[in-house]
């Protein structure tokens, strides 16, 4: 029986998912007090409040928008233990996964902010805390079951559509907000589809023990969508059930029933709910259910109404505030760098792909920009939009898109992130690659 990777954030639950549970339950009275190796005024950003919850990598806290009033969860991770316990891969990939999602059943991530000890995770808030400790007082009606499973089918599929696979679904990772709406959390055990193998599948042991599928457990490989299925099988029967479907005090038992499918529904459930359940937990993934086909299912289909998300990978961010003037970095990839360019991530969004690219320079911010626009001019593209160190430049009707931001990394050394559209043809690569590769830091 293969070993299945928990969660490390904070044990079997989510860090943040934790923190909200806590914030909703105690008064300002009971919170304790702020750590003394934070300071309260964040980048002149945020305002600091109480410490919500800890993990074994990090901590979360309650704060202040200066600027909007509005609430944060902000998770302070020190890049010291990520390196320590190798969890480099799974913060990257949860940094560059919630930076492409935006829906309005998944938490947002509003920004990474970094200094040179500490990583600076500013998330929405979820002022209703967990889910799963709403389900500890009590399972829930079929019609809230429906509810509910119909906004965590609607995050998961819009997931699935860009490439995204959770791998660790459960109550404990799927938050309330101020009007009891779900939103989903904490992706660092998701995968995207570069993970995927020749074969088609995906390979790595990952996630709750009493949610993971059962071709988890077989160790041929799986597709990451049908996993990501027989999790909410498994949440939508402990929505109606109160108790899991699967479940032993020994751990190989328990193994056992899942690899069988052996589960019995409650005498309280629908026929239809009772079929649904029977598609979502098959243990066969080619024959189990797909996302399409629960959206059109009878028992799903009361009352949903699809949700219309739309990406924005080209909004423009201007950034003046600490990181631009050599205080603090505020940056998409802080936790390692090389020398060249490193090729970040892959995000399918509107008209093709968008490159992410980053390198380390000891050239001005100004320099790095202006020889952007120099060749934007000779090759007679538009700026578009310039704002401090940041810039975006078009061209080719549409079809040649390119963002610049240069941060400040030291007194010394700045970053620079770049993002641009796939389908630019040889222009980038030809034409503005060279001129700035001459202010890659070498050393």
């Amino acid at each position: 029986m293969p070993e299945i990777i928990l969660n490390n954030y904070g044990g079997s639950t989510s860090l943040l998912s934790t923190a909200a549970a806590i914030y909703a339950e105690l008064t300002p009275a009971e919170l304790p007090p702020p750590e003394d190796d934070v300071n309260s005024n964040l980048f002149d950003k945020y305002e600091l409040g109480q410490l919500l919850g800890c993990g074994a990598f990090g901590k979360v806290y309650h704060a202040r928008d200066f600027r909007t009033a509005q609430s944060v969860a902000i998770k302070v991770v020190s890049k010291q233990k990520i390196l320590k316990g190798g969890l480099t891969g799974h913060v990257k990939r949860e940094i560059s996964i919630m930076r492409q999602l935006r829906h309005p059943h998944i938490v947002r991530q509003h920004e990474i902010l970094a200094t040179k000890k500490k990583i600076y995770f500013v998330l929405e808030f979820a002022k209703g805390g967990e889910l799963f400790a709403k389900l500890a007082k009590g399972r829930f009606s079929e019609d809230l079951s429906r509810r509910y499973f119909q906004q965590l089918i609607s995050a998961v599929g819009y997931c699935h559509s860009r490439g995204v696979y959770h791998r660790d679904l459960k109550p404990e990772n799927l938050l309330l907000d101020e009007n009891w709406d779900l939103k989903v959390t904490d992706f660092g055990l998701s995968a995207v589809r570069d993970q995927i193998r020749p074969d088609g599948l995906l390979h790595t042991l990952c996630g709750t023990p009493a949610y993971v599928a059962p071709e988890i457990l077989g160790k041929k490989g799986y597709d990451g969508a049908k996993v990501d299925i027989w999790s909410c099988g498994i949440i939508l029967f402990v929505f109606n059930a109160g108790y899991l479907p699967f479940n032993d005090t020994n751990l190989m038992t328990m193994y056992r029933k899942i690899y069988k499918g052996e589960f019995r529904c409650p005498k309280w459930t629908s026929p239809e709910l009772k079929r649904l359940l029977t598609r979502l937990l098959d243990i066969n993934p080619v024959t189990r259910i797909t996302i399409e086909e629960i959206k059109n299912d009878p028992w799903f289909q009361t009352g949903y109404q699809e949700v219309i998300s739309v990406n924005h990978p080209f909004e423009f961010k201007s950034w003046s505030g600490p990181g631009s003037n050599g205080e603090f970095l505020n940056a998409f990839d802080i936790i390692s760098y090389s020398s060249g360019f490193n090729l970040s991530s892959l995000v399918k969004g509107n008209g093709g792909f968008i490159i992410k690219e980053q390198f380390v320079s000891r050239e001005t911010p100004e320099k790095i920009i202006g020889k952007i626009e120099e060749v934007a001019e000779v090759e007679g593209m538009t700026v578009a939009e310039r704002s401090g160190a940041s810039v975006k430049v078009e061209g080719q009707n549409g079809n040649f898109v390119v963002m610049v931001v240069v941060n400040r990394l030291t007194e010394e050394l700045v970053i620079v992130e770049i993002e641009k559209k796939e389908n630019d043809g040889e222009i980038w690569k030809k034409k503005f690659k060279p001129e700035i590769s001459r202010f890659v830091y070498q050393g």
